[in-house]
C-alpha cells in the first residue's frame, strides 16, 4: 500500500502562483509514476501533470504547459507542482497519484490517491 498526502492548496488571485506537495509512504519504489490530478465542481477528474522517478520524465496537460512545472525529491519521497500564472479556471481540488509503472496522463491507470487539496484561483 502507498499513502499519498496533499498539502499546498489555498485561495490566490488570478496571476499569482501556489505549490503543492505530495508526500508518499509506505510501499514507495523508484519505479512508480506520479501525477497530479485535477476537478472542479460538475467537471470529470482531469490529467494535469506526471512525472516518473526513474529518468525523471514528465508530461503535462496542453492547459498548464509553460505555467506549472512537476518534480521530485527522491529522498524525501515527494512530488511537487509549481503552479504559476494562475487563472481562475484552475480552480478545482487537486488530487495526487501513484502507479506501480511509468507515469500515465489517465486516471484509470493510477492505483493509489491522496485526499486532494482546494486550490481556488480569484478573478
Amino acid at each position: 500500500q502507498v499513502q499519498l498526502v496533499e498539502s499546498g492548496g489555498g485561495l490566490v488571485q488570478a496571476g499569482g502562483s501556489l505549490r503543492l506537495s505530495c508526500a508518499a509512504s509506505g510501499r514507495t519504489s523508484s519505479r512508480y509514476g506520479m501525477g497530479w490530478f485535477r476537478q472542479a465542481p460538475g467537471k470529470e477528474r482531469e490529467f494535469v501533470a506526471a512525472i516518473s522517478w526513474i529518468g525523471g520524465r514528465t508530461n503535462y496537460a496542453d492547459s498548464v504547459k509553460g505555467r506549472f512545472t512537476i518534480s521530485g525529491d527522491n529522498a524525501k519521497n515527494t512530488v511537487y507542482l509549481q503552479m504559476n500564472s494562475l487563472k481562475p479556471e484552475d480552480t478545482a481540488v487537486y488530487y495526487c497519484a501513484a502507479r506501480p509503472a511509468v507515469f500515465s496522463g489517465s486516471r484509470f491507470d493510477y492505483d493509489y490517491w491522496g485526499q486532494g487539496t482546494q486550490v481556488t484561483v480569484s478573478s
